[in-house]
């Protein structure tokens, strides 16, 4: 694996996270090999083969590496990943939601589908759907653009062996950092729209259930729910960063016969996706307990989590909702993570 030797950097961050084409004057060190050697010393085919298949790394594209133009793309394709991804799953969330409040009239998936569609009708399957467009492309905006910052930083701390030797730390370090920003921007969307999705005729929507809300339970009843959001937020984030990254590192290592670097982009988005799905599904298991506490107290008016507590048992904290709730994660986190790569592809990195 290579580092690039730059003097205007005192270390910087391992290729394992971004390849780097070589050319005559470029030396990196080689950690497999433990030794420093020049690409202008190798035989000309192996710096040939090199050089060809190599995929360009962003300060080779158009966007320099960790310039503010690429952590501003990174914060793009965030908002892109994640505000769209949530707003089109937006019917599995409100039955989720549903069954989590109230289990006695939402028993099922099924069941829960049809009691929406008798009493709402079609329209109401979205129900909510601007804060979560709104409230997920803020988070997404600080999960991805903050995770790609965190991460370079943490490198640097790290330096350039420790970087690699403990690289699922960096992971899990740089996504918790990103993931406590981020959901300061997304609590107060989160809160009206649980309130709007679980009590019918509370609001249409956003514009009309922020001011009732504030109205009702003051400024500060924004993020009544933030703690429960943490801790469903940064376990999900971080088993989603670390899990995906390892996961496709090893479908590339074990599973797919040619070199990453000489595969389709096509082939690697769908690695992506594949890596998301399955990363998603310990997504949802982790973090599912906080889940269901943020839509208890979002839903009722002065809930504490001891009463969460009392009224779902542990054992409900834990399962109540799950099956949706993991395929609705395992389709959102491998198709956040397809349209994210597919953005940083469309932008040059």
């Amino acid at each position: 694996m290579a580092f690039q030797e730059n003097p205007s950097r005192q270390s910087l961050i391992p290729s394992f996270l971004y390849s780097s084409s070589l050319n005559k004057s470029t030396r990196t060190i080689n950690f497999d090999q433990n030794q420093i050697r020049n690409p202008s010393d190798l035989p000309p085919a192996t710096a040939g083969i090199q050089h060809d298949f190599m995929i360009p790394a962003p300060k080779e594209s158009r966007v320099e590496l960790f310039s503010p133009t690429y952590y501003a793309a990174c914060t793009a394709g965030g908002i892109f990943s994640c505000g769209l991804t949530h707003m089109a799953v937006t019917p599995l969330d409100l039955v989720k939601c549903n069954m989590q409040i109230n289990p006695a009239k939402y028993k099922s998936i099924t069941s829960g589908f049809g009691v929406l569609l008798k009493e709402q009708g079609a329209k109401g399957f979205f129900r909510g759907w601007v804060p979560t467009l709104l409230g997920y492309s803020a988070q997404g905006a600080c999960k991805f653009g903050f995770y790609e910052f965190f991460k370079k930083y943490y490198s640097d701390i790290a330096g350039p062996e420790n970087a690699v030797k403990y690289k699922t730390l960096i992971y899990l370090a740089g996504s918790a950092s990103a993931e406590v920003i981020a959901d300061v921007a997304l609590c107060p969307f989160e809160a009206v729209k649980v309130r709007v999705q679980t009590q019918p005729g509370f609001a249409r929507g956003l514009s009309d259930g922020l001011p009732k809300f504030i109205k009702a339970e003051g400024a500060s009843g924004l993020y009544k729910g933030i703690v429960p959001l943490w801790g469903r937020q940064i376990p999900y984030t971080m088993m989603k960063f670390s899990t995906f990254e390892n996961i496709v590192e090893a479908i590339y290592k074990y599973a797919i016969p040619t070199p990453k670097d000489q595969c389709s982009k096509s082939l690697q988005l769908g690695i992506s996706f594949a890596g998301g799905y399955v990363a998603g599904v310990f997504c949802a298991i982790v973090s599912h307990p906080a889940d269901n506490l943020v839509s208890f107290l979002n839903n009722a008016k002065g809930a504490t989590v001891g009463d969460a507590v009392n009224k779902l048992g542990l054992l409900g904290l834990c399962t109540r909702g799950l099956p949706l709730r993991i395929v609705m994660i395992g389709t959102l986190t491998g198709a956040q993570w397809g349209i994210y790569d597919a953005f940083k592809v469309f932008v040059g990195l």
